[in-house]
Parts: C-alpha cells; structure tokens; sequence
C-alpha cells in the first residue's frame, strides 16, 4: 500500500515548520522546535522526533546524544498545512535539554518573576559533559 504523505508548506518561514511536541497521554506541551523538509522525511520515516537546529544549523535527532528520545504515536497537521503538532512517548521523561520534563518549566508568578516549576529528571553536565 502506498502512502500518501501530507505536504507541507515550507514556505512562510524560511523552509522550518514549527512542530509543538505534547505528551500523548498527559497532552503537556513538552517542548517546540521547528522542522525542515528532512526533519519532516526523518520523522516520517523512523517515527521519531527529529528537528532543525537553528542555532547549530544541523539536522537533530531528539535523544541522540541522552537517549531521551520521542516515540511519535500521532501527528496532526495544522488547517494552512505550516505547523505540526506530534504526540510522543517521551523515553527517559525529560524532554528539556536542561533534564527538566518539559522546556515550559518556568512559571510566571504574581510578581512578574518566574518559578522553577518541577525539579529535573536528569543532570545535563553529566549528559551532555558541558
């Protein structure tokens, strides 16, 4: 059977997608990073998060490095066909490069300042040797 793979347009940002990343079962948004023609091909493929570094500018396989990685169990295409939304099983449930669960870890408290929200699931200098 073929498969008949959406297009996207690739157009209005400078050839990225933005891509919103939730966690399928709870919905929390995890993370948002954006995508190119590859990173779309790639996860298409493999069923696995992979993005576009804007400040490396390199092609990114989410979990590459920690093991972390996204298991894609749902895409959802926007109405202009210009953003995704994927629905992953987060391996190893940290989705943040700082070990935190989510990127969204900072909340905006009544003073204007922001809070750590959650404590991290891992240490990133021992992930990552930075």
């Amino acid at each position: 059977m073929e498969k008949n793979i959406p297009q996207l347009d690739f157009s209005k940002f400078d050839g990225l997608l933005p891509a919103v990343v939730q966690d399928w079962k709870s919905k929390e948004v995890l993370m948002v990073a954006f995508m190119n023609q590859e990173a779309w091909e790639k996860t298409l493929e493999t069923m696995e998060g992979y993005y576009w570094s804007r400040s490396r500018q390199v092609l990114w396989h989410k979990g590459g490095t920690s093991g972390h990685v996204q298991k894609v169990k749902e895409i959802r295409v926007d109405c202009d066909s210009d953003t995704v939304l994927l629905l992953v099983d987060q391996i190893g449930g940290a989705a943040c490069h700082t070990g935190h669960v989510s990127c969204f870890y900072n909340k905006l408290n009544e003073n204007f300042g922001l809070d750590v929200v959650g404590e991290p699931v891992f240490d990133p200098k021992k992930v990552y040797g930075k």
